[in-house]
């Protein structure tokens, strides 16, 4: 985090400045692609941005990471404790952990509904014993802790210019689209975990199962019936991408190149993946670094315009507080729960 975007922010603390800005690193170094879309949001808000992807991301490779070796209890009990530092945090403003810190005083200034933690953390919990998805349906039931309520938690921050709940399907849509970018993009590195994210009846249609797509990753070679399958999990991905865009326009004027950018290089991904004849069980499709710059570009033309159209800076408001604590209404009495895009 630069000392101007935690100046703009109004962030004083050196505490709270030092969380912000590990929750900065986690973004650089994990997300790439969001990260470059977050450096075209108004300095004032890229904090809150980072804060909530750094504690997504920090979620997430508790369950994900194929470099630890924990056993899956292990990963319950990190859970465990997180969950009890969130709930802590959110109810106190105050954490020992960097991450959560920042994220408690993010949630606090954009008074951010603290059912999506919740709902977040349950998400997370299951990938922990559910390994695949009868139907789309069920699917989108987990998708809904793991994604839509990514982008309902980024809206108060983003600012729109209508009521909130007209803008809200279609942030939710938009954090299912890229998580559903993400399932098609890591088939294979997810089914090295164990999971298949591509629903069952969906793969069936094609005459493909668990087995085959383990055959074709461990062999290495294609099947023309996996290629159909995920040609058609693509164009359901498409679909929500398409459900997602007008909530681009409903935004502040000032956020919409972060989010019409991040659109761009993560519907870009999908086409990586066709111009590379969906070999996804094999090796990762990646937007080439002109395609990202060019997007940035214009990312940047499109801020110009914003500013000069609507002012340079905006001071940090947030909407009303919650009538009740925060930690309160998010309700983690016991066990936890689990997921991130």
């Amino acid at each position: 985090m630069t000392a101007r975007e935690l100046d703009a922010a109004g962030i004083t603390d050196p505490t709270l400045r030092s969380a912000y800005t590990h929750c900065r690193r986690l973004n650089a170094r994990h997300g790439k692609t969001y990260f470059l879309a977050t450096r075209l949001l108004p300095a004032h808000r890229r904090p809150a941005v980072h804060a909530l992807y750094g504690f997504a991301r920090w979620a997430d490779d508790i369950v994900d990471s194929l470099d630890d070796r924990s056993s899956p209890h292990e990963r319950a009990a990190a859970l465990e404790e997180l969950a009890a530092c969130l709930h802590s945090g959110l109810r106190t403003g105050r954490s020992s952990e960097p991450v959560v810190q920042a994220l408690a005083d993010t949630a606090q200034r954009y008074a951010i509904d603290p059912r999506h933690f919740h709902d977040f953390m349950k998400a997370m919990h299951d990938d922990l014993t559910v390994t695949d998805y009868p139907t789309y349906a069920d699917l989108r039931g987990y998708m809904h802790g793991s994604a839509a309520v990514i982008g309902l938690q980024m809206l108060p921050v983003l600012g729109t210019t209508v009521p909130r709940t007209e803008a809200e399907p279609h942030a939710a849509d938009l954090g299912v689209a890229f998580q559903l970018t993400n399932f098609l993009r890591d088939v294979g590195e997810d089914l090295d975990r164990g999971r298949v994210y591509l629903p069952a009846d969906l793969l069936a249609a094609h005459g493909v199962d668990r087995d085959r797509l383990r055959w074709s990753r461990d062999s290495g070679r294609q099947d023309p019936r996996i290629t159909q399958a995920l040609r058609a999990f693509e164009a359901l991905t498409r679909d929500v991408y398409r459900q997602a865009a007008p909530g681009i326009a409903m935004l502040a004027p000032v956020s919409r190149p972060c989010i019409r950018s991040a659109f761009v290089l993560y519907s870009g991904i999908l086409d990586a993946i066709a111009d590379d004849g969906y070999h996804v069980l094999h090796r990762r499709a990646v937007v080439p670094r002109r395609r990202r710059a060019a997007v940035a570009v214009d990312g940047l033309a499109r801020i110009l315009h914003a500013r000069i159209r609507h002012g340079a800076t905006q001071p940090v408001t947030a909407p009303n507080p919650p009538t009740a604590p925060v930690g309160d209404a998010f309700g983690l009495a016991a066990p936890v729960r689990r997921e991130a895009a």
